[in-house]
């Protein structure tokens, strides 16, 4: 296990056609993203296999994979969850010598296209947005979680609070969605009292 950047060295791909690889594990990935330095941390330490070999010119193609776990939320009750993710690599690679850190733009063929100046290439920023990307928008620690009370923010799977006790959820959705009330609501309604009565016909 390893903290360290994940890198590749590039240079003799730069001079002549070949191939380069790379491979380690990292529990943490350091990049900048808007000019401020970010972390994305995992739950155990994520292995990764890049190779890189040369096209045509200065591009290059990056292929391989990442498995990194991520920890996120669940959505509904916020416990933790490991959610862990099996990414296969497949990036367009482009030298330009001017360029200070990599970077990802689209290419005119449409693909992505992974930009760098430094043969020496730190990898973290490139793996960082291609886990981004990958993850979930949401999670569930089960399928049946109940979440949490709206009004005192109890773990409703533990248990009913006295909120959730005193509200007839049930019938409050039946009498929305159009349902009859029950008997019991209905001689609680102000018209309880006009039922069945008959007027005088015309």
């Amino acid at each position: 296990m390893t903290s360290e950047a994940p890198r590749i060295h590039l240079g003799s791909l730069l001079r002549a056609p070949g191939d380069a690889s790379a491979s380690g594990e990292v529990t943490q990935l350091t990049y900048e993203q808007g000019g401020r330095p970010q972390t994305l941390k995992f739950a155990g330490p994520a292995p990764y296999d890049i190779d890189v070999n040369t096209l045509q010119g200065d591009e290059l193609w990056l292929q391989g994979h990442f498995e990194p776990t991520l920890e996120q939320e669940c959505s509904r009750c916020l416990k933790p969850v490991q959610v862990p993710l099996e990414l296969r690599l497949g990036t367009l690679m482009q030298y330009r010598p001017a360029v200070q850190e990599p970077f990802l733009e689209e290419a005119e063929t449409g693909e992505e296209l992974l930009v760098f100046g430094n043969p020496d290439l730190d990898l973290s920023g490139y793996l960082a947005e291609m886990t981004i990307l990958a993850a979930p928008l949401s999670v569930l620690h089960d399928e049946a979680c109940k979440g949490l009370c709206q009004v005192c923010g109890h773990d409703l799977n533990e248990g009913p609070c006295e909120h959730s006790a005193a509200v007839p959820i049930e019938d409050a959705h039946a009498h929305e969605l159009g349902a009859p009330l029950s008997d019991q609501h209905a001689r609680q309604t102000p018209f309880a009292a006009l039922k069945g009565l008959k007027l005088p016909e015309d």
